[in-house]
């Protein structure tokens, strides 16, 4: 899978997506990143953390595939954002961020399609 296609194919899904990367299981994106012309909300150490996060709550998920099935995506949507996070394999993480008012569920079919081929 070339990942930095994959990202520059969700930038392209909706205007309304600030930033689609690949993060790696200590957090540092290793592919894509913000779309041109926006400024990130966090610094750079910050999206570190945040993502160290991310692959946390889905090694967490993990614990519960017996008895859940496999964790297909999760959304949190904050006052200033919406973050999806996309398991891509047991190393690496899809974080997609977008406009509070984007259209969720079309980026998230659209992004779930471009990661299953």
């Amino acid at each position: 899978m070339d990942y930095d296609q994959v990202c520059k194919s969700i930038l392209a899904i909706d205007s309304k997506v600030r930033f689609a990367g690949i993060c790696d299981e200590n957090g540092e994106t290793k592919h894509g990143g913000m779309r041109e012309g926006l400024t990130s909300l966090l610094s750079p150490q910050e999206s570190q953390k945040s993502n160290l996060q991310a692959v946390g709550r889905w090694g967490l998920r993990k614990s519960l595939i017996s008895k859940t099935g496999r964790g297909i995506y999760a959304m949190t949507e904050y006052e200033k954002l919406k973050r999806i996070t996309i398991p891509i394999d047991d190393d690496h993480l899809l974080v997609v961020t977008t406009e509070v008012d984007a259209d969720h569920g079309n980026i998230i079919s659209s992004a779930l399609k471009l990661v299953q081929e």
